[in-house]
């Protein structure tokens, strides 16, 4: 049977026509049926409509890259590649995405639902500068001398675990195949990783690039589904560290696997449900504005959306009118008409999860302020959709929706708010909005979150780094901390006039 291939066409008036490229798994540089030939059918999230199907990896598939991953790792790559090489190679694979940002760019809108103009301009720029900027850690991840006595020399050496397994989610499908493969890649590792398997098909494309610069069996791409894929690379015993984003439920399975399987170093980022705070000094037009990117980019498919939004008493409904003006004014449609904010939600199951949760909103006595239902006829549109009148132990307070729903409530003072940003099990992200320095970094140093954005939403680069306290996950993706995840660090003393002991 003939590896599967995926035939796009591009609405009429786009810049690509059309793309041809392998979905097979992508195994020692090779494009592989799975076992039994199975497959996945993706979706167009605009029409609803399979678009094309992808290789299914089985249990076997995973085993079969591992040991390509191994055998990378033993021959071509780890310390057997210095830094420096393994740097030109990244940054060549960065300037790779760069090249061809339109092609993984209309891919992902097609496959994903996210607007061309936020594929182009945000996900694929930033993904080829992780690349880049991982590349340039290659050579500087070292160890130290450590000072002991003048009888010993004491140093550390940062070594490669060796194969790591890797599992993305499907709200940045191109962006998180980067964030995954630069440190992994950088500190000399090889990879078995698993895209989203209703979001593959833009990192399947990546991989034509990536059989141009790495060698074959660095990097593995597999898709399936979580209970089998997902499974196999989390318990696989010669997988040394396993590294996954996506819902705090899938990450309690994945740390246990890891746990009961070989004990296997474990970074997880996952869920939240981020407080966005505005005060009463507060620039309000500037405070709206940011809100509104803050929830509803990408769709509201953000693990840092800022759900819930807390304004101070004195200029709750001024914020508020200023609010409803802005989420009015974006644009739902298709991802690539010029002008649209907001695409379709990216699956059925995720489309029917949201709008259970609006449900629920309605049930338990918020008010819908706007929103709140389907958007057209076709595809998986929702309504940005604003809820006010709600209260802590409702689940559209309690519990991450991943989709365009925001809930706007009041707050006193400072301590009234700290407290009530706190009073979740996540812990990701947060921001605030003052236009008094101190009460912002005062406040900021109080939020039990990895991240807190003042006076802004939603900015992140390489270069910082991102992760969640509490249940929103273990470890720090991005920036240098992110090389830890991807390293031993090994002790050696040696002895230079010390006499033995005995």
């Amino acid at each position: 049977m003939s590896v599967p291939v995926a035939n796009l066409t591009f609405p009429e008036g786009h810049k690509l026509k059309d793309i041809s490229f392998k979905t097979g798994l992508f195994i020692n540089n090779q494009w592989v049926n799975g076992e039994g030939n199975k497959t996945i059918d993706t979706v167009n999230p605009t029409t609803g409509k399979t678009i094309a199907s992808v290789a299914e990896a089985s249990a076997k598939d995973v085993d079969i890259a591992v040991e390509a991953a191994q055998k990378a790792f033993d021959t071509v790559w780890g310390e057997r590649v210095p830094g420096h090489e393994r740097g030109r190679l990244l940054f060549k694979l960065a300037d790779l995405f760069d090249q061809h940002a339109d092609q993984l760019a209309s891919i992902e809108s097609l496959d994903n639902g996210k607007a061309f103009s936020f594929a182009r301009g945000f996900d694929v720029p930033e993904a080829a500068a992780c690349l880049r900027y991982y590349g340039g850690w290659a050579d500087k991840d070292h160890g130290k001398v450590i000072e002991v006595n003048d009888s010993k020399l004491a140093f550390t050496r940062h070594e490669p675990i060796g194969v790591v397994g890797q599992i993305i989610p499907w709200n940045f499908p191109i962006l998180m195949f980067a964030w995954k493969l630069g440190p992994a890649l950088a500190t000399g590792n090889t990879i078995v990783i698993k895209v989203a398997e209703t979001t593959p098909l833009s990192a399947f494309y990546a991989t034509q690039l990536i059989a141009q610069v790495l060698p074959p069996g660095v990097v593995n791409v597999v898709t399936g589904y979580g209970n089998i894929t997902g499974a196999a690379i989390s318990s696989h015993m010669k997988i040394e560290k396993v590294a996954f984003t996506g819902s705090t439920l899938v990450g309690r399975t994945i740390m246990k696997a890891a746990a009961t399987s070989n004990l296997k170093t474990v970074t997880l980022e996952l869920g939240g449900k981020s407080p966005n705070i505005i005060f009463d000094d507060a620039d309000l037009e500037q405070a709206a504005g940011w809100a509104t990117f803050g929830l509803f980019f990408n769709h509201g498919q953000c693990c840092c959306a800022g759900s819930r939004v807390f304004v101070q008493e004195g200029v709750y409904d001024k914020f508020l009118e200023i609010l409803q003006a802005k989420v009015k004014a974006i644009k739902v449609g298709s991802p690539f008409t010029a002008d649209t904010f907001q695409g379709p939600q990216t699956s059925q199951l995720q489309y029917d999860r949201i709008m259970a949760h609006v449900q629920s909103g309605k049930e338990e006595g918020a008010k819908v302020l706007m929103g709140g239902e389907r958007h057209g006829t076709e595809g998986f549109f929702i309504q940005p959709t604003i809820f006010t009148d709600v209260k802590p132990n409702m689940r559209i307070v309690k519990e991450e929706i991943f989709g365009p729903v925001v809930v706007v409530s009041k707050f006193k003072d400072e301590d009234d708010i700290v407290a009530q940003a706190n009073d979740t099990m996540y812990g990701l992200a947060g921001a605030l909005f003052s236009r008094d320095i101190s009460r912002a970094l005062r406040v900021a140093k109080r939020i039990q979150a990895g991240t807190v954005w003042v006076n802004c939403y939603n900015q992140l680069h390489s270069q910082v780094p991102f992760g969640g306290y509490k249940q929103s996950g273990i470890g720090r993706e991005l920036g240098e901390y992110a090389l830890a995840n991807y390293t031993n660090v090994k002790a050696v003393h040696v002895n230079l006039s010390s006499p033995a002991p005995l």
